[in-house]
């Protein structure tokens, strides 16, 4: 049985002392409970103190991004062994924002996933087409070349020490959430492409749904047989509403 996770992603919010404060809300609210694992990943300068107040708790330190090579004349690139030695457990790579606007490549994301695998980091890669794809029908050609990118640069074996998060484009920061039926149907398609390589890599990779998830659709989307958790965005600023979609995932187990 594949343990659900809930990550949040602040993305380019929070201040050291609003996020000291939410990072102490989430860990009373979450308390023991070990149904489910959470992480929250969070802006690069917010890291230090986080890694400080996360030590020895439940909740996995993770960062937005992480540089594609190791290290050099990089500038405003952070390398994955610099994540690393602050404790970061997690690192999200190719999310749709850095794809659409800063241009980040197949190729570039691919780089950015073996980086991480390298340095014991587990990498959240995110998938994902735009509403204009999905009218076209090439919703599953896309995140289809996506998922062969990463896995051509590093193996399927990797996914052994990764994660998948299946992001509509078209349902990130506009409200409008894929149905339940609609995200099934592309973890499905994940998840089988993924067998077609390796049943067992299939068979214990976490795929996230990373589309509006709120308090009130959690529940029915981690009941979907191949949702194993979620990448939340807006939700994740909110202790209340964080902690009541955790509560989802838990229920659902």
């Amino acid at each position: 049985m594949r343990r659900p996770l809930i990550v949040g992603n602040w993305k380019m919010n929070g201040t050291c002392e609003n996020a000291k404060q939410l990072l102490a809300d989430l860990l009373s609210g979450l308390g023991n409970d070990g149904t489910r694992e959470v992480g929250v990943c969070i802006p690069y300068v917010l890291i230090p103190a986080a890694a400080e107040q996360l030590a020895d708790t439940a909740i996995a330190l993770g960062a937005q991004n992480v540089g594609d090579h190791e290290a050099g004349a990089f500038t405003g690139e952070v390398s994955a062994s610099m994540l690393k030695e602050f404790g970061c457990r997690l690192a999200i790579v190719g999310h749709s924002e850095r794809r659409a606007l800063y241009h980040e490549s197949n190729e570039m994301v691919a780089a950015r996933y073996s980086q991480s695998i390298a340095h014991g980091i587990q990498p959240i890669l995110c998938v994902g087409e735009t509403l204009e794809q999905r009218d076209d029908d090439k919703t599953f050609d896309v995140v289809g070349e996506q998922l062969s990118a990463v896995l051509n640069t590093s193996g399927e074996e990797s996914l052994f020490s990764a994660v998948i998060a299946y992001e509509p484009v078209w349902a990130i920061g506009t409200g409008v959430t894929a149905s339940v039926d609609q995200a099934q149907e592309v973890h499905a398609f994940i998840r089988n492409r993924v067998a077609e390589l390796d049943k067992e890599a299939a068979e214990q990779v976490r795929i996230l749904y990373g589309g509006s998830v709120k308090p009130d659709n959690a529940a029915g989307l981690f009941a979907m047989p191949d949702i194993d958790g979620g990448l939340i965005g807006g939700a994740s600023l909110d202790a209340g509403a964080f902690l009541a979609i955790c509560g989802a995932a838990q229920a659902g187990e």
